[in-house]
């Protein structure tokens, strides 16, 4: 692995020292300072990453950071790469979903399954594919249920008595 000497200049020194006493920064920006400080002053990455209570790895990227982008790139985190949107099933085909699980299951089944509502919102044509847990993160959002308080689209069975004493 590629070893990046760190040598701060005083004003980048002073910066760094600035925000390990202050303490009034994010606990990764301190720990950051810290690791470019002890690196400054020649430790091994093994040293500084028992004194910081950070892998190694983390020291090394530290200072790679530092040597290729620069000290404020080295401190802050990078930012998120962006995310497609989290819920597939929105708006009409929410609805078609609830429908769905509120309805009469397929012939041959008591209920509906994760599965076979994925199956059928394809069979439908409302998704060209969805997966079951994408089903259940949408279901379990909904607050449309008939007959019950909880969130949630799927019908709560009733399960028997685990005492097995008689009923009155």
């Amino acid at each position: 692995m590629e070893k990046y000497l760190v040598s701060l200049d005083d004003a980048e020194r002073a910066a760094l020292l600035d925000v390990t006493r202050k303490g009034k920064a994010a606990a990764r920006r301190i720990a950051h300072a810290r690791i470019l400080l002890l690196a400054d002053e020649g430790r091994p990455d093994d040293e500084i990453a028992a004194t910081v209570a950070v892998g190694t790895r983390t020291v090394s990227r530290a200072r790679k950071r530092l040597v290729t982008e620069g000290l404020g790139a080295a401190l802050d985190p990078r930012p998120q790469p962006p995310r497609p949107d989290k819920l597939k099933i929105k708006g009409d085909v929410e609805q078609e979903l609830v429908r769905l699980a509120c309805a009469d299951p397929p012939e041959g089944r008591r209920c509906w399954t994760l599965q076979l509502l994925a199956d059928e919102l394809v069979a439908l044509g409302r998704a060209t594919e969805v997966s079951r847990e994408t089903v259940r993160q949408a279901l379990q959002k909904t607050t449309s249920t008939p007959g019950r308080s909880g969130p949630g689209a799927s019908r709560r069975r009733r399960t028997g008595s685990s005492s097995g004493g008689w009923r009155a």
